[in-house]
């Protein structure tokens, strides 16, 4: 049996990118994390590589044949995940989670928000210090601007 590379389905924080990943080439997913997490501040080639990745690298165990199939199944899922991540934002802003199976879904979710923000926060602090002289800071905004607008197109869909 030939080895090939999968998203995750058990092991992820978002799509599965890292956890398969980690998965295939026999590492530890947090380590496979950390790389991701280091390359997005690399000029922002994690996030577009994370993105490509979620979007042509077929879920585990999928029963797609053909890569067409398997975009149009990826970006369905990438669809669902995002409304559900607007749900999410918006209970958040609200300060009722959506319902209550997703309580415990809301809370993990608003942690991986809150240290991203830290990440971030520690990143920006450090970098105004210029200890990061060779990032290109201007790459970080446009992203962040971007994913911003994807969550509100994906809520704004979605009613």
């Amino acid at each position: 049996m030939e080895k090939r590379l999968y998203r995750s389905r058990d092991d992820r924080m978002i799509w599965g990118v890292c956890g398969g990943l980690a998965k295939y080439f026999g590492l530890d997913p947090t380590l496979v994390r950390i790389i991701a997490v280091i390359l997005i501040f690399a000029d922002g080639v994690g996030i577009l590589a994370y993105i490509v990745m979620a979007i042509v690298v077929p879920l585990e165990d999928s029963k797609t044949k053909i890569p067409q199939d398997t975009i149009k199944e990826n970006v369905e899922e990438i669809k669902g995940t995002a409304n559900e991540l607007g749900r999410e934002i918006r209970s958040t802003f609200t300060g009722q989670p959506a319902d209550k199976t997703t309580s415990n879904t809301h809370r993990r979710q608003l942690n991986i928000l809150g240290i991203v923000l830290l990440v971030i926060g520690i990143f920006l602090l450090l970098g105004s210090l210029n200890l990061f002289w060779w990032f290109r800071w201007q790459y970080l905004w446009p992203a962040i601007i971007i994913i911003i607008g994807l969550i509100i197109i994906a809520c704004a869909r979605r009613k």
